[in-house]
């Protein structure tokens, strides 16, 4: 008995001696939580109830030359209801009026929302959804109705806001304007304009404070945020509106007309290198199987990233050399062989059956002879081809411009000493094959013939502006002061002229105002559908007018449809050529509406051109904003620093400072809509 007695003492005394240490690992835990680790776990806990939120800036305008917004952002809300912070009494005197007040402004069923704020309420649902996608106009209103005007504790209103980046003129120049997007994998990415100078565009973010309310919900819990945004510079483009309408709809119409697959123009200022207009359009593939009612995207920007065979354009190149190095002059006379010579049992053909018979260097360049071209650069050069190559080198031909626009594409010369340089090499050269380059590095090679040799760097901004200061100008950038002497140049000049004259493009000749340029038609061979096809890439590339160059101009074709025998650059890239020209030089200006392409959302074919007017690049005059949606009005004048009051509701029926005054920052401006 005394020895079962002792072992139920060691039990006790071994239960209380656990029991013990239990509490004195207890009593540790909880001295090491509260002074050793009470601030981590309160840390802790105030992140999972309480934590800060980025507000996005707002990116600065994206303007073209003359004023017009190419890119604003537009601010969008979205309106929520925490329906346990109102009070009992509160909640019941307000809510008949909030149901009634969004009824007529969402144009729903007041009864019907009365019955879902009621259903809420009794669900203490913490983020019912009242609204999305609100323009200010409207969140003001809702921020003003019964309930909700009594703020976000009181009244429960919850506010979220987002950014929407707009295209005012719709799609044109979309792809060089450009975008900034987050990839599924959360890093960012962009093209155009609005990724190269995304530094100035984006503004620095800012911070809302907001306390969890429930799972995966959000409110904040102040009016005013932790860090307010700043808002990005403006970005003033180099585009021109009225000439991008030209040289759009001028591309496009002949897209249509020959069912082509893609295409680009470039029109550039020819002193300064300023871009003043680019389109790059390319077939829907849903409508590729379509005839000439196929709609086309700005999807690619091919004038910068598409690297391919020029053709004929490229014997600019042949004819400088050869008068650089005086190995000939374009006097000199050549038998074109019935339009048929052969190298290392390749042959080169003329476009022209039979040939041109005995014809100058200069008539060879103008009705584009290929064997007249061949024969000038092989006999000059087949012993010494790294002397003709190096040209081209130094013209600038073998590398990139350069640009701050991403994806440009990368030009191709074969050279003497590579592996790839062959027999054919030098002779297929000098007819545009077996060399690659984009069509704006072929214009500013062209474009510095028409600038008396000085090569300019394509520029596609001028400045970046803070409301009317500068921050930053771009200036003209010369890649070459001198490609060629003045000897060569005035040779040059002279020829193409005649090319349109009484050469290949004597088609393009107008009394009426003067062109220079030389036509282009390459034939490619690539994998399409399964197998090895042929197609055309038809081209133009001068300057106007001939005798004082202002613009230069390329046109590029791909594909037009060859029923006709009709795919020559002439034929296909040459009349857009001259419809810019003759447009800039001989009709009146007038900003046509733009039609949104896009087909796939009928929605966004709606031009936003109609509504605004050109906003002046000192940013203080006042734009003319009647007949505007408010949202819109209100969006466009905010961004330019004015303080707007509204009256009623939908488009903008007058404003109280009239368009044209300048006004300084912070003016207050009165809106009446209709």
């Amino acid at each position: 008995m005394a020895v079962e007695d002792k072992n139920i003492s060691y039990r006790m005394y071994l239960v209380a001696f656990a029991i013990f240490m239990m509490a004195v690992a207890v009593t540790f835990k909880l001295t090491k939580i509260q002074w050793s680790e009470g601030e981590y776990y309160r840390k802790l806990a105030k992140e999972r109830t309480v934590k800060n939120f980025v507000i996005p800036a707002n990116k600065g305008n994206i303007y073209s030359a003359d004023g017009s917004l190419l890119a604003t952002s537009i601010p969008k809300y979205t309106i929520r209801f925490d329906a346990v912070a109102p009070k009992t009494e509160a909640f019941d005197k307000n809510v008949r009026s909030l149901a009634d007040s969004l009824g007529k402004l969402l144009k729903k069923s007041s009864g019907e929302l009365y019955n879902n704020l009621r259903k809420a309420r009794a669900n203490k649902s913490r983020y019912f959804l009242v609204a999305r996608d609100l323009s200010y106009t409207d969140y003001m209103k809702i921020k003003g109705f019964p309930l909700f005007n009594l703020g976000a504790y009181k009244g429960g209103m919850i506010t979220e806001q987002k950014t929407v980046r707009e295209h005012p003129i719709g799609k044109i120049a979309e792809r060089t304007i450009g975008y900034e997007r987050k990839t599924p994998n959360g890093s960012l990415d962009g093209k155009g304009i609005e990724w190269a100078f995304r530094q100035y565009l984006n503004g620095k973010d800012g911070k809302v404070l907001k306390q969890k309310i429930a799972k995966g919900q959000w409110k904040p819990i102040r009016d005013v945020n932790e860090v307010e945004p700043q808002d990005g510079y403006d970005v003033i483009s180099t585009i021109d509106v009225y000439i991008q309408d030209i040289a759009h709809h001028a591309l496009l119409k002949q897209l249509r007309q020959y069912n082509a697959d893609h295409g680009c123009v470039v029109v550039m200022e020819t002193k300064t290198g300023k871009v003043k207009a680019i389109s790059n359009l390319g077939k829907n593939p849903a409508s590729a199987n379509k005839a000439a009612d196929s709609t086309y995207f700005e999807t690619t920007n091919y004038a910068i990233a598409e690297s391919h065979e020029p053709g004929s354009t490229y014997k600019l190149a042949d004819l400088m050399a050869l008068l650089e190095d005086k190995k000939i002059d374009t006097s000199a006379v050549f038998d074109s062989y019935g339009g048929i010579i052969t190298y290392s049992g390749k042959k080169v053909r003329d476009s022209h059956e039979g040939g041109y018979g005995r014809i100058s260097l200069a008539r060879g360049f103008e009705v584009s002879s290929n064997t007249v071209l061949v024969q000038a650069v092989y006999n000059s050069y087949k012993s010494e081809p790294e002397k003709f190559v190096n040209h081209l080198n130094n013209f600038g031909l073998n590398k990139p411009l350069g640009l701050p626009i991403k994806g440009e594409g990368i030009p191709y010369i074969p050279q003497p000493d590579s592996p790839r340089w062959s027999a054919i090499s030098l002779p297929w050269m000098a007819f545009g094959y077996g060399v690659s380059i984009t069509p704006l590095q072929t214009l500013a090679f062209y474009n510095a013939v028409a600038n008396n040799g000085e090569m300019v760097k394509p520029q596609f901004v001028s400045e970046i502006k803070e409301w009317n200061k500068t921050i930053k100008k771009f200036n003209k950038e010369v890649i070459n002061p001198r490609v060629c002497s003045q000897e060569t140049i005035d040779k040059l000049k002279a020829v193409m002229q005649n090319v349109v004259k009484k050469g290949t493009g004597s088609k393009l000749y107008s009394k009426d105002f003067s062109m220079a340029g030389k036509t282009g038609t390459a034939q490619a061979n690539y994998a399409k559908n399964g197998g090895t096809e042929k197609h055309y890439i038809s081209s133009f590339v001068g300057y106007f007018p001939a005798d004082d160059p202002k613009y230069s101009c390329i046109v590029v074709v791909h594909e037009p449809n060859t029923s006709n025998n009709n795919y020559y650059g002439a034929d296909v890239a040459g009349p857009v050529f001259k419809r810019i020209a003759q447009k800039i030089f001989t009709d009146a200006p007038s900003m046509n509406e733009i039609k949104n392409l896009n087909q796939k959302n009928p929605q966004q074919e709606k031009s936003y051109s109609k509504y605004y007017s050109k906003v002046q690049n000192t940013k203080n005059i006042i734009p003319n904003v009647k007949g505007m949606p408010g949202m819109d009005a209100i969006a466009l004048l905010g961004n330019l620093g004015l303080n707007i009051r509204v009256k009623g509701t939908g488009k903008v029926k007058s404003q109280s400072i009239q368009p044209g005054q300048i006004f300084t920052k912070k003016t207050t401006i009165l809106l009446e809509l209709s």
